[in-house]
């Protein structure tokens, strides 16, 4: 089992979290995953029909759920029934991994030691953390900072004024300046009159030959992780939000800006100042036009434009009409 290296984890009990709630095994909880990939002893949650299949397989001990949704769970699985699935999830996040709701203060920053870093390239003012890790032949530029626990592959180019936390860089990839990777999500539980920080406990992996132009910003997952395929081309000033996973090969252009928990398929192209709305899946080999507003799921090879965003056939035409 993999163990969460960037932040420190509360060993507690599932009845300590539940007190009210009578378990087949009382266990320390390993970690909270997806429903995908949950296991034994491990916490998930299930908030939407939309998920049912994945719920049917889960292997996770126990699962927050509700009422109307927990009929699809397995019976090994332990339920917690709950109204407000997100917020009791938030509260189990923020008890286990306590430095997750926020991004705080990497204290262990210091100037990189040459004898650590053998065959790596450093500019002026960068700041290394903690038990960070970077590979042969990678370039670091001026004012750059990497904090602790970022692993950083071979015969990469990290520009100026680059912050990187809580991310795994592959080889060969390029991250040009004043670019912020890993940080928290925007994720808020509206509860009352106050709005409740959801934690952010997932990282960002960057595959190999991955490019990144100026000012991209990509945040870490929530409890999944936010992950950039092989190949795959991000122009200036992309956003991209926490859960988002992107596929090989893609083309995504400026100011393009992602919502959380979206699935992007391998060779997708997307124009300049397009909006991906959250938890979509996006096929394989999509075209979707410049400043296109996508609001549902996109099939493979499909060719979209406009706002809601619909085949560029049928955009053709209503914009042929609309101008007669």
């Amino acid at each position: 089992m993999a163990k969460n290296i960037f932040f420190d984890k509360k060993k507690i009990k599932i009845n300590q979290l539940f007190p009210k709630i009578s378990f087949k095994k009382n266990f320390i909880i390993e970690d909270v995953k997806p429903l995908s990939i949950a296991g034994k002893n491990e916490l998930s949650f299930f908030d939407s029909i939309n998920y049912k299949d994945i719920a049917k397989k889960t292997k996770a001990s126990v699962c927050i759920t509700n009422k109307k949704i927990e009929e699809f769970l397995p019976k090994q699985t332990d339920k917690v029934i709950v109204d407000n699935v997100l917020y009791e999830l938030a509260k189990v996040l923020k008890a286990i991994y306590p430095y997750s709701d926020l991004d705080y203060i990497d204290i262990s920053l210091k100037s990189p030691k040459t004898k650590d870093f053998k065959s790596v390239s450093f500019g002026n003012n960068v700041l290394i953390g903690k038990n960070v890790k970077i590979g042969k032949n990678t370039q670091i530029g001026s004012n750059t900072i990497i904090e602790h626990n970022v692993k950083i592959g071979n015969n990469c180019i990290i520009g100026y004024g680059t912050v990187i936390r809580k991310s795994i860089v592959g080889d060969q990839v390029v991250i040009q300046d004043n670019c912020k990777i890993g940080q928290k999500g925007f994720g808020f539980i509206p509860i009352k009159d106050k709005n409740f920080k959801f934690p952010h406990i997932g990282k960002v992996i960057i595959k190999d030959k991955v490019e990144i132009a100026t000012g991209c910003t990509i945040d870490r997952g929530s409890v999944d992780d936010t992950i950039i395929g092989e190949n795959t081309y991000l122009d200036n000033q992309v956003h991209i939000a926490h859960n988002v996973q992107i596929g090989k090969n893609c083309m995504i252009a400026g100011q393009v800006g992602f919502a959380g928990s979206s699935s992007i398929g391998n060779n997708v192209s997307i124009g300049g100042q397009a909006g991906i709305s959250g938890h979509l899946k996006i096929g394989n080999n999509v075209k979707i036009g410049g400043g296109s507003g996508v609001v549902k799921n996109v099939q493979d090879n499909a060719i979209i434009m406009g706002y809601p965003a619909v085949p560029l056939k049928d955009f053709i035409k209503k914009n042929k009409k609309d101008n007669e």
